[in-house]
């Protein structure tokens, strides 16, 4: 899920509880890591808090503080997390020290509001008093915070699946597997020490996925059907055959010559409007010159870039061609400006693309948003794929739930720019 490096890395910020800060934790967590890869580090941290056993408390508290952290600078109720947090404040079986500290964070006021950031885990554990703990209803909280979250969607195989992570069935229920304060059942291994803890969870973030195992749907090869006599009889069919002729075998070719010619220009430079027309005229005349104009993979990001409108006509002319992956593969790793995004926009209006081409299409978008380090360049592509996103949203090309959380969370990044917001706006009258 986030790699050996990622694990690593990860598991020294929660251990890190002891003797630093959360400000501090969060400091690292924000220069060491990657910045495109914070919201898989932050799922991976959902997975580990949802098993209450499989982080010690400490690290379940600088956990909640990255969580809330990481998307402080919007409203709580825009945090992709929120709805858990919020369940856990509410829940009556978790620890009256961790509800206090996620209540803290939806509403950080009082004494406490710039000293809690400045403690470590285990300070803010050991000063914690339970008398001024002050809970609001679940339903108070879920109104005030979780509007904005979408619901998770209901399925009738969820409770078919197995948890990545699950409870050690040798640990007596209500016993905290961080004390010593409880005898072994006859049979029963002792308590794993924080090394082998700090390997196991390392593990299990690097080969555990979100969903959790499944179960293998068995489908069992149907029943051959009876044989019957009539169908041994040796059949003679008429050899009646017809041949077809090609008649363009060996025709004039000079057509084809000018077009290639043409092509080979656009590969260069923009065409002229006659150039242009002279183009798409002989195309639609001959649908097959597309396959003898010289435009292979390799040369598509050049026309793409200088000839956009004969880039998408070549593309629908080879759309049933068995080639027609390689120039995909192309047009989706090379370099994201507003030329290929017009070509792929116009092919989702004129031609049925598939489903696989076109996430990865927008997830390449994304990603380049992220790398850009030039602040006017990365607004300016941002706008550009905001807009493509509305564009392909609104003629229904994708089922945005299938991208739901990752173009979320790109319109929470980006919320500054409004078309950044208008594009979450339209994701909100979707839910």
């Amino acid at each position: 899920m986030i790699g050996k490096e990622g694990s690593l890395e990860l598991l020294t910020l929660l251990n890190a509880g002891d003797h630093r800060t959360f400000n501090e934790i969060f400091n690292d967590f924000s220069s060491r890591l990657p910045r495109q890869m914070h919201f898989k580090f932050c799922c991976a941290l959902a997975t580990l808090i949802q098993e209450k056993e499989m982080l010690k408390p400490t690290q379940r508290l600088v956990a909640f503080s990255i969580l809330f952290m990481n998307y402080s600078k919007q409203h709580p109720s825009f945090n992709p997390f929120i709805h858990m947090l919020v369940n856990i404040a509410c829940d009556d079986g978790a620890k009256d020290v961790e509800r206090a500290f996620i209540l803290w964070f939806l509403n950080p006021t009082g004494d406490l509001r710039t000293e809690i950031p400045g403690m470590s885990a285990t300070f803010y554990i050991n000063a914690f008093d339970p008398s001024l703990l002050v809970l609001p209803q679940k339903e108070q909280l879920k109104e005030q915070y979780c509007r904005e979250v979408q619901p998770e969607p209901f399925s009738f195989f969820k409770n078919t699946y197995v948890r990545s992570f699950i409870s050690d069935p040798d640990l007596p229920r209500g016993c905290d597997a961080n004390s010593q304060e409880f005898e072994l059942r006859p049979g029963m291994k002792p308590k794993i020490g924080s090394g082998d803890r700090n390997e196991t969870l390392s593990e299990l973030l690097q080969t555990s996925s979100l969903e959790g195992v499944g179960p293998r749907w068995i489908r069992p090869v149907p029943p051959r059907l009876p044989v019957l006599d009539d169908e041994l009889v040796w059949l003679n069919p008429d050899n009646t055959h017809e041949l077809l002729w090609d008649y363009g075998m060996c025709a004039d070719a000079s057509r084809g010559a000018a077009v290639r010619d043409l092509i080979a220009k656009a590969l260069k430079g923009p065409l002229t409007p006659t150039q242009l027309e002279q183009v798409l005229v002989e195309l639609t005349n001959d649908p097959k010159l597309v396959h003898h104009c010289g435009v292979t993979p390799r040369k598509l990001p050049e026309l793409v870039e200088n000839n956009p409108i004969i880039a998408v006509e070549m593309l629908f002319r080879l759309m049933n061609s068995p080639e027609i992956s390689e120039y995909f593969t192309v047009l989706v790793n090379m370099e994201m400006n507003l030329h290929s995004m017009e070509v792929v926009n116009r092919l989702t209006t004129a031609a049925e693309l598939p489903t696989e081409f076109v996430h990865m299409y927008i997830t390449h978008c994304i990603s380049s948003c992220q790398n850009i380090k030039d602040k006017f360049m990365q607004n300016r592509l941002v706008r550009l794929v905001c807009v493509f996103l509305q564009s392909i949203i609104r003629n229904k090309i994708i089922n945005v739930h299938d991208l739901f959380i990752e173009v979320q969370a790109f319109c929470i990044e980006y919320s500054r720019i409004r078309e950044a917001a208008g594009l979450f706006r339209l994701l909100k009258t979707l839910e």
